[in-house]
């Protein structure tokens, strides 16, 4: 990772700010509630799912550990205009502090693939990190933080799948075309 911070270009941070730009932005969709899990449903997945495919897994990751810095400091770039240090102690916050960490798997199975990317080779990655990487984080401490048991959060948060994959099929479809325009952009320096 150090080689990475010693090669870092200024289109590096214009990328990294980018799609931290363009997840806050997706924010402004407003938040749609799922009962019994009090987590909502946000545009704000696809950002991330987006930041790792296009960027890969060094500069999708840190543009979403620019988002989770963001939200720390206050401002209100979470769905539903939310910020500041409470939002880390609520039952999304496992979902946040997943995005770093889904982004990067993520980039790092697209740039494997970039040459020959395909719309289902890139769902069934933005599936992998987006989804499974994502819940395997975020269900279990919804569930310390709701009390609810992890299968009854497991459940409840089965809601939000149909929704996740349809996320990932548009990044998908969009990372194809991208791809086209731009067959150089995990190329880091």
């Amino acid at each position: 990772m150090s080689t990475f911070f010693t090669r870092t270009t200024t289109k590096d941070v214009v990328y990294i700010a980018l799609f931290a730009a363009l997840t806050a932005a997706l924010g402004l969709f407003p938040p749609i509630a799922v009962p019994l899990v009090g987590i909502p449903v946000t545009a704000q997945s696809m950002g991330m799912m987006l930041a790792g495919a296009l960027l890969g897994a060094k500069r999708g990751g840190l543009s979403m550990l620019l988002i989770v810095l963001l939200v720390a400091i206050g401002l209100p770039i979470l769905s539903g205009g939310r910020g500041g240090l409470g939002v880390f102690f609520g039952p999304t916050a496992g979902f946040l502090l997943s995005w770093p960490v889904a982004a990067a798997v993520i980039g790092a199975l697209h740039e494997r693939a970039w040459t020959t990317i395909n719309p289902v080779k890139s769902f069934l990655f933005c599936f992998l990190g987006g989804i499974v990487v994502s819940y395997a984080i975020g269900v279990p401490w919804a569930s310390v933080n709701t009390g609810l048991s992890l299968m009854e959060t497991a459940t409840g948060s089965l809601a939000f799948v149909p929704g996740d994959m349809l996320k990932a099929v548009l990044t998908a479809l969009a990372v194809v075309s991208i791809r086209r325009a731009f067959p150089g952009l995990h190329q880091t320096a």
